[in-house]
């Protein structure tokens, strides 16, 4: 298959960030749509006559995280990966990140690419959208796999601990709804920021390159970016809130996968999301940190067309139980932990909403 590249409806004036520079992916197409309003950037690839699987990224990252779990996808699926709204190419809006709006927006896009049912696939952030498209969009949903992620409202703790063995995963979230002290210490320092995370959250500091860092740091960097990574969580009150609106008198009865790492944040993410959606598995990566797609791509692409499969009817009965034995085999006591540091009394922040 040949490299992707932007056909000639797509012309590259419809690109929203054109200083950012854009990676290509063989047997991949850019496209921009029109997303109620917001111009969206979707990367699109695979059988067109498959079902259709959506991939979402989270911070501080782009659709590139997928590239490495989007080509074994193609030989039986439709693949299209998206910037959300302030990500990677799609446009930086000046509001409306809560998750309900920008899960609208997603949705849009996925119609304006002509699918009607798709399994929505996504990470981190990605995966605070997700979960409130499902709720409002559940019908057109044929499953949802969300990987280590704490749901506004629903999974993700309302306290952010100080003691050192676990603040490492999460200081940031307080950080980041202090209003401009983030943009004053981080504009101009995006790449050290950025690599940050990318070094620290994977099980292996080496997971990702140079070029690699450069790419989501220029992201963050580009105009907008910074603002936009910020508003998710500025907004994530207001998304619990929606959440616990949503689910006061339902729960989810989409089928949803919950995908966890050995060594990630949230170490069984079927267990946390059970309580909310009637039809849930889970399974436990080995050998990975919070960048479960960049650490395993074999694996997450392996359970994502297993759980496809399962839904669609077409593989075989035991694949279900193969992903809890799998679950079962991985130690659940591996847990990574910060190094060692003295630790102060133990005071926590307590996020709205």
């Amino acid at each position: 298959m040949t490299g992707s590249a932007t056909s000639a409806p797509h012309v590259p004036e419809s690109n929203p960030v054109p200083e950012l520079p854009l990676p290509q992916l063989a047997g991949f197409t850019h496209r921009w749509v029109d997303a109620d309003g917001v111009r969206l950037h979707a990367v699109d690839g695979g059988r067109h006559d498959g079902p259709a699987v959506v991939l979402l990224a989270g911070f501080p990252q782009t659709w590139w995280a997928w590239r490495k779990v989007m080509p074994a996808l193609t030989h039986r699926f439709r693949v299209i990966a998206i910037d959300l709204p302030g990500q990677g190419h799609s446009e930086r809006p000046d509001r409306g990140y809560d998750t309900h709006t920008v899960a609208a927006h997603v949705h849009a896009a996925v119609r304006a690419l002509g699918v009607s049912t798709y399994t929505l696939v996504a990470h981190d952030i990605g995966a605070w959208v997700a979960f409130s498209l499902a709720l409002g969009f559940e019908r057109h949903l044929r499953g949802v796999a969300l990987l280590d992620a704490g749901i506004p409202g629903i999974t993700l703790p309302e306290s952010i601990p100080t003691d050192p063995e676990r603040a490492w995963k999460t200081w940031h979230f307080a950080f980041h709804l202090v209003p401009e002290l983030p943009e004053t210490l981080l504009t101009g320092r995006e790449r050290e920021y950025v690599g940050w995370f990318l070094k620290v959250k994977a099980l292996s500091p080496d997971t990702f390159d140079d070029a690699e860092i450069d790419h989501y740091a220029a992201s963050v960097a580009a105009d907008g970016g910074l603002r936009a990574s910020l508003a998710y969580y500025r907004e994530a009150a207001e998304s619990a809130r929606e959440n616990r609106e949503a689910l006061k008198d339902r729960h989810l009865t989409v089928p949803v996968l919950g995908i966890s790492s050995s060594h990630g944040s949230v170490p069984d993410m079927a267990a946390a999301l059970r309580p909310w959606a009637d039809d849930t598995t889970g399974i436990v990566v080995p050998d990975a940190g919070h960048f479960i797609p960049d650490e395993q791509p074999e694996a997450v692409a392996a359970a994502l067309a297993d759980f496809i499969a399962d839904r669609d009817g077409t593989g075989p009965p035991d694949r279900r139980d193969g992903r809890r034995a799998h679950r079962d085999t991985c130690d659940p006591t591996a847990i990574r932990t910060a190094p060692s540091r003295t630790s102060g009394p133990d005071l926590r922040f307590r996020v709205p909403g």
